[in-house]
């Protein structure tokens, strides 16, 4: 891959699999792709069971063990070591970064995007918050050009259905994109006439 592509070839990994559940199997695996030349690595601090899990399950159940990515950039420290997988805090993240070099965000961005607006606050504290409404706004011009060229307006907005999460209102927004959002011909109005449902102070 190396040979191939312009772009650093990265991996993204579990700390093991099934019964292979140890530091030692974890270093083995990413000593391989060090020395193919594979410079960063994005861990998920869960073990994958293959057997007995789905992937759902996968996601939630097999325990975090951050202490295991900690040693790993530890031992390798020339290596970029992200770490990912129950980040839901900001507090959580300055945290880790103390160990490693990024946290990789997933379903806690997910459920509520404007985490990450937190987050750039945070480590950014000159930058100001922005007005959820305002977001919504913006996001328009997007969504009319995606419908242009044949995208369904669900498939944007389910995106943003945890926008206002912990705002008033928020149950309304949810429920009205969910009931309007996948209806044929369905466009930015819906985005329009939700935000109309919302408090003005949300």
């Amino acid at each position: 891959m190396r040979s191939e592509a312009e772009v650093p070839v990265t991996v993204k990994t579990r700390i093991g699999i099934d019964d292979e559940d140890s530091y030692e199997f974890l270093k083995g695996f990413v000593d391989i792709q060090r020395e193919a030349g594979c410079h960063k690595f994005i861990v998920h601090a869960r073990v994958a069971i293959l057997e007995g899990l789905s992937p759902k399950e996968n996601r939630s159940v097999p325990p975090l063990r951050y202490e295991r990515v900690f040693q790993l950039k530890q031992d390798l420290p020339e290596l970029e070591i992200v770490l990912n997988g129950g980040i839901k805090t900001v507090e959580q993240v300055d945290e880790v970064l103390k160990n490693v070099d990024g946290v990789m965000i997933g379903r806690q961005a997910y459920h509520d995007p404007y985490f990450l607006a937190h987050l750039e606050q945070y480590f950014n504290p000159g930058w100001s918050l922005p007005d959820r409404h305002r977001v919504v706004l913006q996001m328009i011009p997007y969504i009319e050009g995606e419908l242009a060229r044949g995208e369904r307006l669900g498939r944007i907005t389910r995106h943003m259905l945890g926008l206002f999460t912990g705002q008033p209102g928020a149950r309304t927004w949810r429920r009205y994109i969910s009931e309007n959002a996948f209806k044929d011909g369905a466009g930015p109005e819906v985005l329009i006439d939700a935000l109309d449902k919302m408090p003005v102070a949300a």
